[in-house]
């Protein structure tokens, strides 16, 4: 074989199997010590490790909220494209809107990380789009799906996903877990849901279940708290009422699914 031929290969092997920035999206200056204090709680490389992401994809992520797993993906995601499906800017709630502006100030205050970020609206009709359609490898959700209950949006936000993915293209999702069978009353106002409860949802919006993994599961929460997860850190619902059990305890038990379209 020639030497162009053997380097050409050598080049595209390279590029294949290219390593994600692991050192600049979990130990970068861009992330808050507070935040890093967290990934012991969340395991995010290992997390979005099982989900599959690779270099150069396009992702989706639902609901980022205040932007902590975006934090992450966004360095993640430089060769690639990243969504962040964040609330409608016209959103008649004025959480939401707060929310979306934190979000966005937060993009604008660090270019050099966010500057590739792009803003999608999360569904709230049924023809919503957080991607053009066919164009997306992963959509990945942390612990939002009880939020979707409570808003009577799950159907949508599911809906969306599968239209925005490419055929065999990964869902990721991280959910509060209850171990034992809740009413759905229960599983809108504590944030834990079960797991047969929302396999059954995503399969239903035509998802297969691949794989669960026990990454974020953490048998020290009951599951079982007066305020539900917000009394775990890092809510801490009930102020410093018993606070030092559920420091003890640590963030609710989650379970961590891998879906595919």
């Amino acid at each position: 074989m020639c030497r162009l031929g053997l380097l050409l290969i050598i080049m595209l092997s390279n590029t294949c199997f290219a390593e994600l920035d692991w050192a600049v999206a979990l130990e970068g200056d861009h992330r808050s010590e507070a935040n890093k204090k967290r990934d012991v709680y969340r395991h995010p490389r290992e997390t979005l490790e099982f989900f599959g992401l690779e270099e150069g994809q396009t992702v989706v992520e639902l609901s980022p909220g205040g932007g902590w797993y975006s934090e992450i993906l966004a360095p993640l995601t430089r060769k690639g494209t990243f969504y962040a499906a964040h609330f409608n800017a016209n959103a008649p709630s004025g959480y939401a809107k707060k929310s979306l502006g934190r979000y966005l100030q937060k993009l604008g205050g660090n270019m050099d990380i966010y500057g590739g970020v792009i803003v999608s609206e999360l569904p709230s009709a049924d023809d919503s789009e957080i991607a053009p359609a066919g164009s997306v490898d992963m959509i990945v959700a942390f612990r939002n799906i009880h939020s979707w209950l409570r808003g009577d949006n799950l159907q949508r936000v599911l809906k969306a996903s599968y239209s925005a993915l490419k055929p065999g293209g990964t869902l990721g999702i991280v959910q509060h877990r209850s171990r034992k069978e809740i009413s759905f009353d229960d599983m809108k106002s504590s944030g834990y849901v079960t797991e047969q409860f929302l396999i059954s949802m995503v399969e239903e919006a035509g998802f297969k279940l691949e794989a669960r993994s026990e990454i974020n599961g953490n048998t020290r929460d009951p599951a079982n708290h007066p305020k539900g997860v917000w009394n775990l850190p890092p809510s801490f619902a009930d102020g410093e009422k018993e606070k030092q059990r559920y420091i003890d305890i640590g963030e609710s038990d989650r379970m961590t699914l891998r879906f595919k379209k």
